[in-house]
């Protein structure tokens, strides 16, 4: 899947928007994906995660026990990548504020994981995941999103296989541009900050 393929199934979606918006990690930018719009479509989902699968190298590929994702964001994503490798996927949450798993789902020790987000910006809520996967027994050996908006900051511990990565510029607090700034801002993730 080409990267104008993979934008056009995000504009057909309506997930590709425009505005003022505050990021799950804070920060605020005049641009948004929307992922939950774009997987929506269950049928549109199995593509984008056949084709981010078939990006990973198959020894990787082919060494992943189970996808672990972090609550909300990267529930169904993770779940289509499950269903794209084969393997079960599960979720952590954040009951708390901190990441683990719920629900009765357990990794054995030393299980080969995925670790599956929807968007990664500054990587925060992955490490947090990835970190979370380990205490709960899990050996991560990659990290995955559909989209990776981090501009090339977001750097992990294991591989990391972004479907697309596009250069989106985003701004702390102190540093919003006053065109932005002057646009109501509207706040779509899922994380409080």
């Amino acid at each position: 899947m080409t990267e104008t393929e993979i934008l056009g199934e995000f504009r057909a979606s309506d997930a590709l928007l425009e505005g003022h918006f505050i990021l799950s990690s804070g920060r605020h930018s005049a641009q948004y994906l929307q992922c939950a719009r774009v997987l929506m479509d269950p049928a549109r989902g199995a593509r984008l995660a056949e084709a981010l699968v078939a990006k990973i190298p198959a020894d990787i590929r082919n060494a992943i026990d189970i996808v672990v994702s972090p609550a909300m964001g990267g529930v169904i994503v993770g779940h289509e990548m499950g269903r794209a490798l084969g393997t079960e996927a599960i979720f952590l949450e954040r009951p708390e504020g901190t990441f683990e798993l719920r629900r009765g789902f357990h990794l054995e020790a030393g299980q080969k994981v995925l670790m599956m987000e929807d968007v990664v910006t500054t990587g925060l809520s992955s490490r947090e995941a990835i970190k979370a996967i380990g205490q709960a027994g899990g050996d991560v050996i990659a990290a995955g999103a559909l989209v990776d908006r981090s501009n090339g900051s977001a750097t992990f511990d294991v591989p990391f296989f972004p479907l697309i990565a596009l250069e989106v510029p985003s701004y702390t607090d102190d540093n919003v541009p006053a065109a932005l700034a002057a646009i109501p801002t509207t706040k779509p993730g899922s994380r409080k900050v």
